[in-house]
Formats: structure tokens, C-alpha cells, sequence
């Protein structure tokens, strides 16, 4: 069997209830056989062998996830692994695992996200997250049949970690706001977990902390997610939140994705935090008045925000590849060639600090808002000097020939010649991802997607009106290319 289909990015991700009409693709067998190569893989990396390796396993609500569970862990206990079952686990969570439990790796099922039927499994060494070509390898493994079976069985430690993890959030906030064991007394914050496994932060750390958690929603697992899709980035579900601020007159709200590893915020006027709003607050907070430091981004954020960095914040911002990871990959390569990175942030709200491991956790994130909340720091003050698009737009052209990279690079190039050549139009000199234009009216940015056969189009416009002029012109170019169709 062949697996390589099942790569998405630096995750494991595939079909895994036919309730949505799909035909299953995260088998038992394919599931067992992942499981069995990545203790291959962790034994090559530990270097030890597979009855000396801990191993840690949480899930999110998924309604898949007990029976994915159970595969991984008839896999892992063949091998003679010793298994730290966390059950309900924040995707950040497991990773910390190695970190407080001392774990080899971490396993987290998850499709973060993705829709109900959907699910996956998401990889931990002690170094971070897993790249894609050590996904690639692991599925290379995964179906040629590596295995190793020990002759001494592995066993099962279930631990109530998640509660270790609240713990250490609830002392971040005391330390950082200095009041005592109730520093969030008098304030007001809702969460929407999306139903989720972000409800813990309401119950386990603000509502512990004296915050007054009344009008917060969706805390409770459930894996058909039947309130709204957990997605900061999804409308609904930020409306959602906006609405529940509102209602309840709170200071805060919190939304989470279904893993927690993204989440957005609203302020007490209902005002979403959210993509580049979300990026400038986190910039605030980590530069920390740090004139010289460096944020990492990814290369669909707005012109405001980069002057909002540089000339508002006296900091730097490095405008890298779409992608989460490649984002914290920059900003750990360019932290190793000296410079001062504490934050890489996409806009989707993968955040990850510097202090924090790298490691993008919404609930952390959203920690380091609310200690600032309880200092009382007056976001809309601090986010006023933003400058904000009046228009903002994304396509996605596909692309139906078969050699789609060397094709959409060529368009890409194209356009760069193009772009040059007409009166008006300035080609960044940061183009890291694609190719990103300033018009005159705002900017476009045309690139290729990671996996896909798709090349999205953004434009930002300073003016009304100014995406459908900047479209025109580029639709125009790009009508020119048979093998590109909306």
C-alpha cells in the first residue's frame, strides 16, 4: 500500500468516517502500519531501542479518535513502547510532553480544522514539530511494512497531563500580572471552544484564576462540531464570538480552533484580533519596546502591518512563505545566524514564540493577552496606529495542466516581467513567496500553493474600488494562460 497520499504538509491527514460520504482512507491497517514506522523513525532518531522509548498519545474531540487511538497504540505496545496515554489533548500540549514528561515523542490525533469525517496524526520529537520530509519518510516506511516487534510487550500509562498544562499557563499569568493567586478578579472573559478541546482554559485556568467566565460557549467536546466550525478564521465562528462579547458585556473573548493551536481573540467592544490585528498585538507584547527585533511572518500580510512594525514598534518584519511551519523555520534559522526573532506568526494565527520553544499554542498566546488584559493595557489604543485595507480579496486559480509547479512558476516569472514593465506597479523587494506587486491602489501577491495545484491571488486595496481595478489588470494578464481556470 502505498501512503504518500496521505501527506498534508507536515501532518498525516485523510478521510477517516465514511458518515460524510467519503470512502475511508485512515484504515485500521494504515493507521497501525504510520504508527509502527514512526517508532522506526523515533529509533533511528533517539537512538535507542523501541522497549526503551516513551512514547505520549493524546486526541482531540474527534469522532474518530478512539478507534485511531487504539491502532497507534496496538502498534506502539508491539514495539514494546512504553505509551503516556493523555487522552483529550491540546495539540500543543503533546508537545510539551516532552518537554515536562520527559517523552521521546508525542503522537496527537487531530485534522485540526478540517470537517468532522476528516482526521490525523501530528508528530513530536523533544526538537519541535516534524518537517515534511520527515513526514514523506515516515509514510516511505509506513508502506514498505517497517516494523519493530519487541519481545517485551509495551504498556499504557494513562496520565491526566492536560491538568499539569493548565497549571503551568494559570502560574504564567500570576507571575506576569503580580496580584496574588486570583489576579483575573473583576474581569470578564468568554471562550468559544468551537466544541473543541480549548474548553479546559475557561474552567482550568481563567475561571481558577477569579475570571468571570459566564456567556462562554461550545466547552464541550464534541467531535460533529454542531455549533460552528472551529476556526478562527472561519466567519461564522468569529461572529459567533463577536456576538457573545457583546451579549455578555465582557472585556474578552477567546476563540480556539479545534485543536488549540491557533486561536483569535475580540476586544470589549466586540472588535475582532484576528490576522494582521492579531499579529500586531502579538508584536506588541513580545517586542516588548525592543527596538531591533525581528517578527516573522507569512507573505500575505498587509503594508499596515509591516509599517506598524517597523515605524510603530521600532522592530523589523521579515515577510516569509505561507505555511506555519515555514514560518517558525525562518524565524529558528535566522535566531541561529544572530539575530533577535521572539515571534513568528501567520496569519491564520499559528503563533509561536521564541520563549515558548517555538511552538505554536494558541492557548499560550492567548496567555500572554490576557496578562496584559489584567495590566490593563487598552488594546484598542495600542492597535489604533494600524492602518487597515478598506478591501481585501483572494482567488484561487487551479491549475489543469499536469506539470503544475514548473507551470506556475513560469506564470509567476510572467508576471514579474509584466509587472516591471507597467507604469504604476513596484515589485516587492521582499518577494520571498511568489511574486507581490504594489499598484498604487493597494498590492496583489499570485503564488503557489504548497501541495496544490492551485495558485491563490490576494489583493488589498487602500481605496474602494481599488481590488476591482487591480483584478481587471491582473485577470487580464493571467487570461493569457490556458492552463489556469477559476
Amino acid at each position: 500500500m502505498d501512503y504518500s497520499f496521505l501527506k498534508s504538509g507536515t501532518d498525516v491527514r485523510g478521510y477517516a468516517s465514511d458518515l460524510g460520504g467519503k470512502e475511508v482512507e485512515l484504515t485500521d491497517e494504515a493507521v497501525y502500519d504510520i504508527a509502527a514506522a514512526f517508532v522506526s523513525f523515533v529509533v533511528n532518531r533517539a537512538n535507542k531501542p523501541s522497549d526503551e522509548l516513551k512514547i505520549s498519545l493524546g486526541h482531540d474531540s474527534r469522532i474518530t479518535a478512539d478507534r485511531i487511538c487504539n491502532c497507534v497504540k496496538t502498534a506502539l505496545l508491539k514495539a514494546g513502547v512504553t505509551v503516556i496515554y493523555i487522552d483529550y489533548a491540546s495539540t500543543p500540549a503533546m508537545f510539551m510532553t516532552t518537554v515536562d514528561l520527559g517523552c521521546d515523542a508525542a503522537i496527537q490525533i487531530t485534522a485540526s480544522h478540517h470537517p468532522f469525517d476528516r482526521n490525523g496524526l501530528k508528530f513530536f520529537l523533544p526538537s519541535g514539530g516534524l518537517e515534511g520530509s520527515d513526514i514523506s519518510e515516515i509514510l516511505r516506511l509506513a508502506s514498505s511494512g517497517e516494523e519493530v516487534i519487541s519481545e517485551t510487550e509495551g504498556r499504557i500509562i494513562e496520565q491526566d497531563y492536560m491538568s499539569r498544562y493548565a497549571e503551568n499557563l494559570r502560574m504564567i499569568i500570576i507571575d506576569g500580572v503580580g496580584r496574588g493567586d486570583t489576579p483575573l478578579k473583576g474581569y470578564h472573559i468568554v471562550v468559544d471552544a468551537g466544541n473543541g478541546v480549548g474548553g479546559f482554559y475557561a474552567t482550568e485556568v481563567l475561571e481558577k484564576l477569579g475570571a468571570d467566565i459566564s456567556g462562554s460557549q461550545f466547552l464541550e467536546p464534541d467531535g460533529t462540531f454542531p455549533n460552528h466550525i472551529p476556526n478562527p478564521e472561519d466567519k461564522t465562528a468569529m461572529k459567533s464570538i463577536c456576538d457573545a462579547v457583546k451579549k455578555s458585556g465582557a472585556d474578552l473573548g477567546i476563540i480556539f480552533d479545534t485543536d488549540v493551536d491557533r486561536a483569535g481573540c475580540v476586544d470589549k467592544n466586540g472588535s475582532e484580533i484576528n490576522r494582521n490585528r492579531l499579529i500586531a498585538l502579538a508584536a506588541y507584547i513580545t517586542l516588548n519596546g525592543e527596538k531591533g527585533a525581528t517578527v516573522v511572518t507569512d507573505s500575505v500580510t498587509s503594508d499596515g502591518l509591516k509599517e506598524y512594525i517597523e515605524n510603530t514598534l521600532g522592530g523589523k518584519h521579515y515577510r516569509y512563505r505561507r505555511g506555519y511551519k515555514n514560518v517558525i523555520d525562518k524565524a529558528i534559522e535566522l535566531c541561529a545566524q544572530g539575530e533577535d526573532v521572539p515571534l513568528a506568526i501567520e496569519t491564520s494565527g499559528h503563533a509561536a514564540l521564541k520563549e515558548n520553544y517555538f511552538l505554536d499554542d494558541g492557548a499560550y498566546l492567548m496567555t500572554k493577552i490576557v496578562i496584559e488584559l489584567a495590566k490593563g493595557t487598552d488594546f484598542e489604543k495600542i492597535l489604533a496606529p494600524l492602518k487597515m485595507p478598506k478591501e481585501e480579496k483572494e482567488l484561487r486559480y487551479k491549475i489543469t495542466v499536469p506539470d503544475f509547479r514548473n507551470y506556475g512558476e513560469t506564470v509567476i516569472k510572467e508576471l514579474e516581467k509584466f509587472s516591471n514593465e507597467r507604469e504604476g506597479y513596484t515589485v516587492a523587494p521582499d518577494n520571498r513567496e511568489g511574486i507581490r506587486v504594489s499598484t498604487g491602489n493597494g498590492w496583489f501577491l499570485l503564488r503557489l500553493s504548497v501541495h496544490d495545484p492551485v495558485m491563490p491571488l490576494n489583493l488589498e486595496s487602500n481605496v474602494e474600488g481599488g481590488t476591482e481595478k487591480d483584478l481587471a489588470v491582473v485577470s487580464e494578464f493571467l487570461s493569457g494562460f490556458d492552463g489556469l481556470t477559476l
